[in-house]
């Protein structure tokens, strides 16, 4: 077995790994496609990964937060348009996502004055930027519940058959 890396400022592909208990060469055997070289290269950031790289990482690690970390930080679209999602409890997810509906809820009346005429007014700006950024808070509460869903599954907590058959489209 590798020695431990003792870098201080490990990126989350390095973190994902070592979380495994995996040496370079064990995760190219579990990645498959991936040799050992592109992934010291890819951890000590001397090469951005690819972003099937990136996917098959996040499925073999079982670490999804993976794909949002490429697209957020190092994808030039997602820099623009991706926000960084980050993990937390269930419980927070519900109560964050609870209180953006109260507030939404408070604010649907406000949002119809505003929008009934197609244009948005110079008095109407400074609360439609208001009702946009709490959109945007709940848009962020929703994707960090999906990812908590695949965390979920990828730890084995929630049968993903099961979720598959009852979520299918």
């Amino acid at each position: 077995m590798g020695r431990a890396s003792t870098k201080k400022n490990k990126n989350p592909y390095q973190i994902a790994r070592e979380e495994m208990g995996l040496t370079r060469e064990e995760a190219s055997d579990l990645l498959l496609s991936i040799p050992p070289e592109r992934i010291e290269r890819i951890e000590n950031e001397k090469t951005v990964p690819h972003p099937q790289d990136v996917l098959i990482m996040s499925k073999g690690y079982k670490m999804p937060h993976l794909c949002n970390y490429y697209c957020s930080n190092e994808c030039p679209i997602g820099q623009e348009y991706v926000p960084e999602i980050k993990a937390k409890a269930l419980s927070q997810i519900v109560l964050e996502t609870l209180a953006s509906l109260n507030t939404m809820k408070k604010s649907q009346e406000r949002l119809i004055e505003i929008t009934a005429d197609g244009v948005i007014d110079d008095t109407e700006l400074e609360d439609f930027i208001f009702i946009q950024k709490e959109l945007e808070r709940l848009s962020v509460t929703i994707e960090t519940l999906q990812l908590w869903v695949e965390q979920t599954i990828a730890d084995g907590k929630i049968n993903m058959s099961k979720y598959n058959e009852i979520n299918k489209d």
